[in-house]
């Protein structure tokens, strides 16, 4: 997969948008430095090329309603690419899965999950288990307090240092 040129402008629209999705055309210009019409611009074609993928509203859920979140360390029983794709399709149809990386090491699969309450995260692994996806083993985690969790990326930290 190759990488997409981007300048420090691109980088700056990024950098804005992913912290305030709600941004006004405006506000955004004047914040990199450039135009509405051409930063505007560069936005759609940040957009076009798959490198914005979407824009989304951060819920404090537990504002909401109390909930439980649990990672799930999963291990498949097989390993042919018909087990793993027969996991994954189940795991993408389950709301309460809110994530899943397939990982190496000594488990197949992290998982997160977010629950009413522990009973009905149990409810949930009960039913994988009948569904006999494969499940070999699993581990969870009950997560107690959120010390961090960001949604803005660390872009300018992750991008190769120029020459």
């Amino acid at each position: 997969m190759t990488t997409a040129k981007l300048d420090a402008i691109d980088l700056k629209i990024l950098d804005a948008i992913q912290r305030d999705g709600r941004i006004t055309k405006l506000a955004l210009a004047e914040q990199v430095g450039l135009s509405p019409t051409p930063c505007w611009m560069r936005l759609r074609k940040l957009e076009k090329a798959g490198i914005v993928s979407g824009y989304h509203a951060r819920i404090a859920m537990r504002v909401v309603a109390p909930v439980a979140t649990v990672l799930m360390e999963v291990t498949l029983a097989s390993h042919r690419q018909a087990d793993f794709d027969r996991f994954e399709r189940v795991i993408r149809d389950i709301p309460e899965i809110v994530a899943c990386w397939s990982v190496g090491g000594g488990v197949d699969y992290l998982l997160k999950v977010m629950a009413r309450d522990i009973d009905a995260y149990q409810r949930l692994v009960d039913g994988l288990l009948e569904r006999e996806i494969g499940i070999d083993r699993y581990f969870t985690y009950i997560v107690t307090k959120t010390v961090k969790e960001e949604i803005a990326l660390p872009i300018a930290e992750l991008l190769p240092a120029s020459p």
